[in-house]
């Protein structure tokens, strides 16, 4: 049998790990493995190559993707549906596994309604995915975040600043969440809950008044703000739209700052981490993870367990249906929120 391998949607650290296992697995069960260039593009446009032990070898530690990635959306490119089934047939393909997030997924579970045979991989450094406790490449996120925060406390407390730092997370607060607690943050903003920074303000005026003349603020790029109790909360954007339609963030970091330096008077500075907490070398969890995924994602396909996707629930690599992958995004629990918020401050 002949597979084919994708990834799509933002480029994540632990993608090329997934690549060579499934690559390294398909050799065990006779099965041949081509790849994809730069996602369901590539099946569309018939634009692929082999993958073999040769071609795989030494891309473990690599970040990015050695198959490239976009954002492409088979739904919404005309004729595309037709083009990529036709496709399929041309190369007699037994299999797609795909690796990807909510969009790349969320294509393939209708696809695999559709009757193609198709296997997930979640993939997304936002954690957001249903059906899996964890997703490869968010690890690595929490880790760049942890080590950014780490430096930026010792900058904040030699100049008794208030530090603001941006990280990732358009829908949910999981790498604010995880590197803020990590890094022993004072506030941390996420999507899942509105921030007044009115409030906000009055926490680090208690800070300093009791001596702690230096905080540190991290807040997710889709937070969205209420500059009082008042006021209506807003998703703060640079205006443009994405390759996928949707509104570009950026900003929210600046705004957050200006605020708490305006409402407080205290020096306030911000720092953006964007598109470094998806790039460079994967953690070591990450790339276990990702190496995991993609030997059971290639066992499903040898045992034409279609439609369902590799997920981690607790220690054990199982399959689950691909519509419970996305069908709701993976907030972040409240309760690990709480045990967050005991520390601030």
């Amino acid at each position: 049998m002949k597979i084919a391998l994708l990834t799509g949607g933002g480029d994540c650290p632990g993608l090329n790990a997934v690549i060579r296992a499934v690559v390294r697995r398909a050799h065990r069960h006779g099965l041949e493995v081509m790849g994809l260039r730069d996602g369901w593009k590539g099946l569309i446009d018939d634009q692929h190559f082999p993958l073999t032990r040769e071609t795989t070898s030494g891309i473990l530690h690599r970040g990015g993707t050695i198959l490239g990635t976009s954002r492409t959306n088979p739904f919404k490119v005309p004729d595309g549906l037709e083009k990529l089934k036709r496709n399929v047939e041309r190369n007699n393909l037994g299999a797609i596994v795909a690796i990807g997030g909510e969009g790349t997924l969320s294509a393939a579970a209708r696809l695999s309604d559709l009757g193609l045979p198709i296997v997930g991989v979640p993939k997304t450094i936002d954690n957001d995915l249903g059906g899996t406790d964890f997703t490869f490449g968010f690890d690595t996120a929490v880790a760049i975040a942890t080590e950014a925060i780490d430096r930026l406390h010792s900058t904040a407390e030699a100049h008794k600043r208030i530090i603001v730092c941006e990280v990732m997370g358009r829908h949910v607060g999981w790498i604010a969440t995880y590197s803020g607690m990590a890094g022993g943050a004072d506030v941390i903003l996420v999507p899942e809950v509105p921030a007044d920074l009115s409030r906000v303000a009055e926490h680090l005026q208690r800070r300093h008044a009791s001596g702690r003349n230096f905080s540190i603020v991290v807040v997710a790029e889709g937070t969205k703000i209420k500059l009082d109790a008042a006021s209506e909360e807003k998703l703060i954007t640079s205006g443009a739209l994405d390759e996928a339609g949707r509104p570009r963030l950026g900003g929210v970091g600046q705004l957050v700052a200006n605020e708490i330096e305006r409402l407080t008077g205290f020096e306030t500075r911000v720092s953006v981490l964007g598109h470094i907490q998806r790039g460079g070398t994967p953690t070591a969890h990450d790339r276990v993870l990702a190496t995991r995924f993609g030997v059971h994602a290639c066992d499903m396909v040898a045992a034409r367990e279609f439609g369902k996707m590799a997920a981690l629930r607790g220690n054990q690599v199982v399959s689950v249906p691909l519509s419970e992958a996305t069908k709701q995004l993976k907030r972040v629990d409240p309760e690990l929120f709480d045990v967050a918020q005991v520390f601030f401050g």
